[in-house]
This record gives C-alpha cells, structure tokens and sequence, in this order.
C-alpha cells in the first residue's frame, strides 16, 4: 500500500471515528468517550499530515502538465518555479507523513508512576534523588501535568533514599518513558573542603499507571499488613497503624506507604504502585520475547543501564544512548528537558523508520 492508499485508508477510519462520538454506547461509557476522542485526535493528526502530502503532489503534477502545455516563455517561468518549490518541499512532507504512519506505542498516552532510588554516593546520591524529583516535577508542570507524591524514605541530610510519585497527563509517559535507567551526577559536594568532584547514582524506573482492566491483582495473591508510621533515622512519626505494606506474593514485589493519613489512603497507593510494577513486568517480558536479544538504538531503559551523565563542572548532560552532549545543566534541573526529550523521540523514531525500510 502506498502513501496515497494509507491517507485514505485513515481518511476513511477518521470519518468512522468521528460517527463513533456520537454514537450512544459510547456517550454512556467516560472510558469509550476517552478512547474514541484520543483515537479521533490521533488520527486527525495523520490525515493533516497527510493532506499536505497528498496536496504538494498533486500540486506537483499539475505544475509540470502546465510545463508541458503553455508555450509562453513567462508561464512557462513560473511552471518552473512552482515545481523546483515542491520538489524541494516534497520530501520534508513525505518524511514527516512515513512519521506520522509508525504505530504509536499504546502507552504513550498513559499516567506514570516514578520511582527514584539513592545509588552508590551515600548521602550525594539521596540528594541528588530529590533533585532529580524536584526537575521531573517541574518539567510536568510546564506541559500542564499534574504531580502527586506517593511513598517517600527521607534520609537525615533532607534527600531521598527512595521516592515514588505520579505524574498525570496526556503525554507522560510518550516524553518520559526515556528516563528509565541509571543517572550519574559528577559535582564537588557541599560538604567536600578539598573541592574534589565526586561520582554518584540514582535509578529511575519509569512505569505506566495500570487499570484494573490492564492487569488483574488477586487479593488471595496480596498480604497486607498495617503497622507505624517512620521517619528519618528511624524515629517513630506516629503510633497509629496508618503506614501500610503490602506484598504481591506471585512477584515477591512489596510495597510500604505512610505518606497518607489514614490506612485505607495508604493501601489505595501501595496497589497501586504494585498494578504499575506488576504491568511493567508484563510489558517488559513481552518486549523481550518480541525483540529477543536485539537491542535498540536509545536502549532497553533497564534499571541496570547507565544512561546518563550529569557533569556539573562542565554543565554538560550527556545521554549515553544517543552519544549526545547538552549544556545549561542548571536549565535541566529546573525542568527544562525539552531539548533532551525531543533528541530521544528523534533516535527512537528514525530507528524505527530502519525497522519499516
């Protein structure tokens, strides 16, 4: 099927989609209404795309049998001029059309969950952790995100020896989904008289927020247990059994929540953490037996995977997997990952143009 065929192949299922809006079964159903507009933006995207295509091809055609036919020198002229404008415009349009035809990933467009943990560097990495939080917070805020804590283990120096958050909005896991990995952080601590630049790491998982409809918890797989609520350096916060653990015994994953006040606040949050952990396994076990041992351009995203360095004397970020540098660091932790972002997207999208060719 060529680029013609596809656009109106998706001219075609964007005219049923938008009958579907207004169909009542799915006016009666928020899930169907969110699903129907999210598919109905989408494809409307491809077909805009692909109409300025199929026009400068068109456009094209015409502009040389007008070559062809007229005999006066001034529109013969112009003829030319129209079809060196297309022929040179031509193949932006067609590449960002082939873009827009690759299948997205079908998470693209849900919440995450991020869970941020000190690696080696002791106290450095723990701050660096919630550094790391504050910039991902920040950047969620300018793309109209929402931002809500989950679980946090705070240490005595005020970092972090693990924290969990969402973050909520259309887009978040298609920008951030990148930032799975190991984060290094190369800077002279506060506390280093000498001036010598330490090495620290932090881990970043970044999981897409499951529904109930996307996996299914058994409660006879769940122990949930209550018990107190603690702080830095183990003093008691509270003697209310409001902190809640709960452990997925088929993974052996456990989760432990007191951020919340009541207990039943802090069990909603433990599963949901576990419905994302339990989700992420699913999908990566099922990337894996889809790719078995090949390995993609912007890398597998693996906990284990160094794939950034954060250089603070040098105010360079490096991403490993692209080989790329980019400067203003101090940009960066105030959120500014745009540029990052879109040289990721970028990798992943001509990789998988290599896939297609």
């Amino acid at each position: 099927m060529n680029l013609i065929e596809q656009l109106q192949a998706h001219r075609d299922r964007l005219k049923d989609l938008e009958s579907k809006l207004s169909a009542p079964d799915v006016l009666s159903d928020p899930r169907k209404i969110k699903q129907v507009n999210q598919d109905y933006a989408a494809e409307r995207e491809i077909v805009e795309i692909g109409g300025r295509y199929d026009s400068a091809v068109k456009n094209l055609q015409n502009a040389k049998s007008a070559l062809e036919e007229t005999a006066e020198d001034e529109m013969k002229e112009l003829a030319q001029m129209e079809i060196d404008e297309l022929e040179a415009a031509l193949p932006g349009l067609e590449h960002a059309f082939t873009v827009a035809l690759i299948p997205p990933d079908p998470m693209d467009n849900k919440n995450i969950i991020v869970e941020i943990r000190a690696g080696a560097g002791g106290d450095e990495s723990s701050l660096f952790a919630g550094e790391l939080m504050r910039s991902y917070s920040m950047y969620a805020d300018t793309q109209g995100w929402k931002t809500e804590l989950i679980s946090a283990s705070r240490t005595d120096v005020g970092g972090f020896k693990e924290v969990v958050f969402s973050i909520k909005g259309l887009g978040a896991y298609s920008a951030l989904k990148y930032e799975s990995g190991v984060h290094r952080v190369q800077r002279v601590p506060e506390t280093e008289k000498q001036g010598r630049v330490h090495t620290s790491t932090v881990t970043v998982a970044i999981m897409p927020e499951a529904e109930e409809v996307d996996v299914k918890i058994e409660q006879k797989d769940l122990i949930i247990e209550a018990t107190t609520s603690t702080g830095a350096g183990g003093q008691s916060v509270n003697t209310t059994y409001s902190a809640v653990r709960v452990t997925h015994v088929p993974s052996g994953i456990m989760v432990y929540c007191q951020e919340e006040r009541s207990q039943k606040q802090n069990k909603e949050r433990a599963l949901q953490i576990i419905r994302a952990r339990v989700y992420a396994m699913e999908q990566e076990k099922a990337r894996l037996e889809r790719e078995e041992a090949r390995r993609g351009q912007i890398g597998t995203g693996g906990r284990s995977e160094k794939i950034r360095t954060y250089n603070f004397p040098q105010d360079r970020v490096t991403d490993h997997r692209i080989n790329k540098n980019f400067h203003n660091l101090p940009g960066v932790m105030n959120g500014g990952f745009e540029e990052i972002v879109g040289a990721l997207k970028a990798a992943e999208i001509e990789e998988r143009l290599q896939e297609l060719s």
